[in-house]
């Protein structure tokens, strides 16, 4: 029985990196391995002016499990690395798995590995949700290069997530590994090449469907009309619902048969902006930010929904602004006839993952990944990135040649977690 520690966000963190965290665990588990959750107590810097902590979800995904979990490592205490690396030690695991997707999480990350690679025979890897950020700063290179040098193996969603590790590390060689078995690392280490291992971001199976569900009903309480557009997930920048919104209204100019759905909450207005806390942290964050973040990657002030009232499409649009628990996913996807991803820059994304458990289809921009996950007129529709119109005319596109679930379902079973875990266990 091999021995699994996976370093990231537990289930009491907000967000896709806790839930795919968790489901790793659960997957990794059924096929025999030991596994641990080594989790965050605090993610990031403490001015950060943010709540990560899902106060909302009921259900506990690890329960009835046997995944073990420790939650130990503040990043504003460097004690607590020192603490992490012991408790890892101590587990004496063949493999760690850290879940990478930030870079100002590089300087402990770094750390911890570095020190597990000098001081426990495992094999470090870092599973990469991206490589570099979507809103770039002068620390990012920095803390960059200092975590991704430490692991002996990378994983990567796609093909451009590895083209982007190779543009950081040009003089590196690397081995970039689409089946199984592949080689041990400490056949490579020797050699000065690290191994990627190319798969995907894997089926949300964690959310599922309700038989049961009354769509109609849900629907009309909502006040949904006929053909239901979905937007789900934190609201940023680089997620394009400054977009969603003009293209959506340029539909809704032609048909009264369209609704457009917002689920999520604004990523930068999660605190209580009357306590004095909150204004402090935003104070100092905000002039922290103005030294290292190019000014067009300041989204603090990103507030996309007040194009609903100025482009007055009020009565096509329903909103729900929160944070939204586990338990009620399903209800979002279910009432949906299609998922809408366009995105100013992507990754491998959650969201589409979470629309496959559903088969339900998706329209996106031709950037990122999503050319390599959504074959144009096939499973789904690519608009042109930064062109309202040719948003427009690929949600009307969807209207007018519906996609069918089948082809959703065909995708779907491509991207399980079963053959995701195998290959970290090198099955």
């Amino acid at each position: 029985m091999k021995r699994i520690v996976i370093f990231g966000p537990g289930p009491q963190f907000k967000g896709g990196i806790a839930n795919y965290t968790t489901s790793l665990a659960k997957s990794l588990s059924k096929l025999g391995a030991e596994v641990y959750i080594v989790s965050w107590t605090q993610q990031y810097p403490s001015i950060i002016p943010r709540d990560f902590i899902d106060r909302s979800s009921k259900k506990n995904f690890l329960e009835g499990t046997p995944v073990k979990i420790e939650y130990i490592t503040n990043y504003n205490n460097p004690f607590s690395w020192n603490k992490t690396v012991k408790l890892i030690k101590s587990i004496n695991p063949d493999i760690v798995v850290f879940q990478w997707a930030i870079s100002v999480q590089g300087l402990p990350m770094g750390y911890i590995a570095k020190k597990l690679k000098t001081g426990c025979n495992c094999e470090i890897i870092f599973d990469l949700h991206v490589v570099a950020q979507k809103e770039s700063s002068i620390l990012d290179k920095i803390f960059l290069k200092y975590a991704l040098k430490k692991p002996h193996t990378f994983i990567v969603h796609s093909l451009k997530t590895f083209q982007e590790l190779q543009e950081i590390f040009p003089k590196q060689k690397f081995i970039l590994v689409d089946r199984q078995p592949r080689a041990k690392h400490t056949e490579l280490a020797g050699k000065g090449i690290q191994q990627v291992i190319r798969l995907y971001h894997p089926i949300y199976d964690m959310f599922t469907p309700d038989i049961n569900i009354d769509r109609e009903k849900i629907k009309a309480e909502l006040g949904l009309k006929k053909y239901v557009f979905l937007f789900f997930g934190f609201i940023r920048k680089y997620k394009g619902l400054h977009n969603v919104i003009p293209a959506f209204a340029k539909l809704a100019a032609e048909r009264n048969d369209v609704s457009l759905l917002i689920v999520g909450e604004s990523f930068w207005q999660t605190l209580d902006e009357k306590k004095l806390s909150t204004k402090l942290k935003k104070k100092i964050f905000g002039f922290i930010k103005k030294l290292v973040t190019k000014e067009k990657d300041d989204e603090s002030n990103y507030r996309p929904l007040e194009l609903i009232d100025k482009l007055g499409i009020r009565d096509s649009v329903v909103v729900i602004n929160r944070y939204v628990p586990n338990e009620e996913v399903h209800k979002y996807f279910q009432v949906a006839d299609c998922n809408v991803l366009f995105y100013e820059v992507a990754t491998p994304s959650g969201v589409e993952s979470m629309a496959y458990n559903f088969n339900l289809p998706s329209i996106a921009t031709a950037v990122g990944h999503f050319p390599e996950t959504i074959k144009h007129g096939y499973n789904g529709y690519l608009a042109e990135p930064n062109d309202i119109d040719s948003m427009y005319k690929v949600m009307k596109d969807f209207i007018e040649n519906p996609i069918p679930r089948g082809r959703i379902e065909e995708q779907a079973k491509k991207m399980s977690w079963e053959n995701y875990a195998k290959a970290i266990l090198n099955q």
